[in-house]
């Protein structure tokens, strides 16, 4: 352990108090929650790689080759869109051992911006009530249930599922603390197991069954159809950074996490390089087994294609695949509860002491409920047939202005907080390529598309963010 982590949690005051006083300088202490340290490193593991791989994996790929037109060029984003999630983890890394607990992104800027008061706690409750929403995982849910059951997936009946699905996992995580963080940690294993069953079938077929991999011509014509525009490249990339978002998922919830700056410091790079690898073989088995028009057709169904080609697994399969996407539900869920404690706990939301405790079952309950609301509203509001991708394009927009504060924080503690402890220290050039692209991405709905596609105008999805 480090000399940071050998402090002591609570110290006595004069009046004899044990209670820790929450003053933004004693963020850099550690502080257990009222719950204890229940997280080891392979629980830490499965909460962010159970965040990171949820129905993006299944999904996403046909909504990028439909945005850019090819596979090459999808796959390019895939990369970049990887290599770019490293860059923003380590800003994620340095303030997680420099301010070791929970609360994440509200703790890291209200630590660097201190002036004017309550700005950055203004902004960032704003942003995580509002816009720190669960919503696109449960649509999956709920669209590839009716698909294995071969029921017709009405908008009433997606959203219905979509909803009952959130509302289990938060009376789960609510009411019952430890059978939750056992069931999510179960559901991370078998999606784990479930992937690399997915790649292995797609080698199988390639190698021993070159007929049936109606695919591989695509290989031929990886480039043709590329759409070089600057709006649907950083539209479907937006869709390849949002389904390697939640590395820092581990940053909020670290009062419950054993040894936070060890952990910390490993789980975030295991888990990148564990999605990285897994988005890209299960991409080039997709694109192996599944005709190129119908990847253009099918968007967020294309695993489900993929195993109905292959002539097996028609049920079964789907449901594995949307067992995983509620394994992503509960983890996004686990860390959102509480970062809205950690906004009620500050005052920012009516009702605080009663949201910011575990009473009565010993569990973030209130938080659990203040991110329950929006979500709902977000699964039922728009149309069903477009929801996945539109929330994606809107989470992923808002993100890169939170993002933005976070990395050019980096550049300020540095430059005002010298001495301050860092166990680790995040590579500037890195840093400054995130902040690079944030701002790039940011400016991106000043260029519109030359084909035009769907109802929507082109920058709905930004004109929501920076609304919100």
């Amino acid at each position: 352990m480090t000399d940071l982590e050998r402090r002591p949690l609570l110290e006595q005051r004069e009046n004899g108090s044990l209670k820790p006083e929450h003053t933004i300088d004693n963020d850099v202490l550690p502080e257990a929650s009222s719950l204890g340290r229940n997280i080891g490193p392979a629980g830490a593991y499965i909460l962010v790689i159970s965040r990171v791989i949820g129905s993006g994996i299944f999904a996403m790929p046909g909504a990028v080759i439909q945005d850019v037109g090819s596979p090459g060029l999808a796959l390019i984003l895939w990369i970049v869109g990887a290599l770019v999630a490293w860059a923003g983890l380590v800003i994620d890394i340095e303030y997680g051992c420099m301010l070791p607990r929970s609360g994440g992104s509200k703790v890291y800027l209200e630590y660097t911006y201190r002036h004017p008061r309550f700005l950055a706690s203004t902004l960032v409750a704003i942003h995580a009530v509002l816009m720190g929403f669960t919503a696109s995982n449960c649509i999956i849910f709920a669209k590839y249930i009716l698909y294995a059951f071969e029921l017709e997936p009405t908008e009433i009946s997606t959203k219905l599922l979509a909803v009952a699905l959130l509302t289990t996992i938060t009376i789960i995580h609510g009411c019952f603390y430890k059978t939750g963080i056992w069931i999510q940690n179960a559901l991370g294993w078998m999606k784990i197991i479930l992937i690399i069953f997915t790649i292995l079938t797609g080698v199988f077929v390639v190698v021993w069954k070159p007929t049936t991999a109606a695919g591989l011509h695509t290989w031929n014509h990886l480039w043709d159809d590329s759409r070089w525009e600057w709006n649907p490249i950083s539209t479907a990339f937006f869709k390849c950074l949002y389904s390697y978002a939640g590395l820092d998922n581990i940053n909020n919830a670290l009062n419950e996490v054993r040894n936070p700056i060890r952990t910390v410091k490993f789980v975030g790079p295991v888990a990148l390089l564990t999605a990285c690898s897994m988005y890209m073989l299960i991409n080039v088995a997709y694109l192996s087994i599944v005709p190129l028009d119908q990847i253009h057709k099918s968007r967020e169904l294309i695993a489900a294609l993929f195993f109905h080609r292959l002539g097996f697994g028609k049920s079964f399969l789907p449901v594995a695949i949307a067992l995983s996407a509620a394994g992503n539900v509960m983890v996004s869920m686990f860390g959102a509860a509480r970062v809205k404690q950690e906004i009620a706990r500050s005052g920012f939301l009516p009702w605080a002491d009663l949201l910011a405790s575990n009473k009565p079952f010993n569990a973030p309950l209130g938080g659990l409920l203040v991110h329950y609301i929006p979500s709902v509203l977000v699964i039922v509001l728009p149309p069903a047939s477009t929801a996945y991708s539109f929330i994606a394009e809107v989470e992923g927009y808002a993100g890169q202005w939170l993002a933005l504060a976070v990395g050019a924080g980096i550049f300020i503690l540095r430059y005002t907080k010298p001495d301050l402890p860092r166990p680790f220290r995040a590579w500037l050039p890195a840093v400054a390529v995130r902040l690079l692209l944030c701002v790039c991405l940011i400016f991106s709905p000043l260029f519109p598309p030359k084909h035009k596609s769907g109802h929507l105008f082109y920058a709905t999805y930004a004109l929501i963010g920076i609304g919100v």
